[in-house]
């Protein structure tokens, strides 16, 4: 029973206190080499209360994933979602996922090697598969909102769209873990013009507009 004075952690943040611990010791020792044991210990918990929230490593691994993608688009989108059809747009996305790609390259490493992990694993294959899925999805409603508030057509589906946002972000992060000096500022926001060129061209019309007025 909790001490006199003291309540106990709610379920929200039990699994809080988790996930935290868990992306401290995944990146401190790797997703392999790592136990439930420890981020229970990391993060004052017993194992038992760590399972009552995941049924397994793999489970808390993909959540970890899961939300820190759902993390870097909330930030991404941040100000495009407080402004309705404001300022921001696809070189402003670009510019705060660069940001976010300097700042969590331990985020990247944890992907590459569940990735690994997954290769000769069919369970673990198709969940990797299915909360990918789930991401690209959120990315490519935002997008369709993105377009439709500025009122311009993307220049690929939406879902495909997604996929590339993905496959630049992650591969650039790991290009520039790798080499600090590999991924100059602004090279992503670059690479989306010469993609979606009149996209971007819209939105930062639009921000000088909004910005003039």
């Amino acid at each position: 029973m909790p001490a006199p004075g003291r309540t106990r952690p709610t379920r929200a943040e039990t699994r809080r206190r988790i996930l935290d611990a868990a992306f401290q010791v995944f990146g401190d020792r790797g997703i392999a080499a790592s136990k439930l044991t420890e981020v229970a210990a990391a993060a004052g918990l017993t194992k038992g209360a760590v399972y009552s929230s995941f049924a397994s490593k793999d489970e808390l691994v993909l959540a970890l994933m899961e939300e820190h993608a759902a993390h870097r688009l909330s930030a991404s989108l941040e100000s495009f979602a407080s402004a309705g059809t404001g300022a921001a747009g696809l070189a402003d996305v670009a510019a705060v996922l660069m940001h976010e790609m300097r700042t969590d390259a331990v985020w990247h490493r944890l992907l590459a090697e569940f990735f690994a992990l997954a290769h000769h694993d069919a369970d673990r294959r198709l969940a990797l598969r299915d909360r990918r899925r789930a991401v690209r999805r959120t990315i490519a409603a935002a997008l369709e909102r993105l377009a439709s508030g500025f009122g311009f057509s993307l220049p690929l589906p939406a879902e495909e769209f997604a996929v590339i946002l993905l496959a630049l972000s992650n591969g650039l992060a790991v290009e520039g873990d790798i080499d600090d000096e590999a991924v100059p500022e602004g090279l992503l926001g670059r690479v989306l013009t010469l993609i979606a060129g009149d996209a971007v061209a819209a939105v930062r019309s639009a921000a000088e507009s909004v910005a003039g007025d």
